[in-house]
């Protein structure tokens, strides 16, 4: 598996509310949290659990992406999505954690692999990291993921529930 994962923030919001972060430490040897979705965090309400708990994730880098490619921008993605995709691709042997339908059809134009936030549900079941995808994906979509029913009887049965 890729060691690094370069997070979006969606998904990292939802799984810091449903406390499912440290799903990520544990399936990656390195998360990087591109500058754009740092801020985009840290301006955040006062009282939002996202933005108190980010400050204090050690485990997090907080990445830079030197240049920003042409074709990342002509895709015109937000800010934080543009920066993942940027950094994704000055990084070799990277994927992405991102849920933004127009951001992963454009990371996987530019061969980025991409992995949404079921995906890492999928994968921390394998490991044995939580003991149920279903009750994983009520978590998140009580903090605010919307999935699709196909979608969530797609992952419960690549999951094996």
């Amino acid at each position: 598996m890729t060691r690094k994962l370069i997070v979006d923030s969606s998904p990292l919001i939802v799984l810091q509310k449903s406390d499912l972060e440290n799903v990520l430490h544990e399936l990656f040897e390195e998360i990087v949290v591109p500058d754009a979705v740092w801020q985009e965090i840290l301006a955040g309400k006062e009282d939002d659990i996202a933005k108190q708990k980010l400050p204090f994730l050690s485990w997090i880098n907080h990445g830079l992406a030197a240049n920003s490619n042409q074709i990342v921008e002509s895709f015109n993605l937000g800010k934080g999505e543009s920066e993942v995709l940027n950094l994704a691709l000055e990084t070799s042997e990277s994927r992405i954690l991102l849920d933004d339908f127009a951001a992963r059809k454009s990371a996987k134009a530019l061969g980025i692999p991409v992995l949404g936030a079921g995906g890492l549900l999928i994968l921390a079941k394998q490991k044995g990291l939580i003991l149920s995808v279903s009750e994983a994906i009520e978590r998140v979509q009580k903090e605010g993921l919307w999935l699709s029913n196909e979608i969530i009887e797609l992952i419960k049965q690549k999951a094996n529930e």
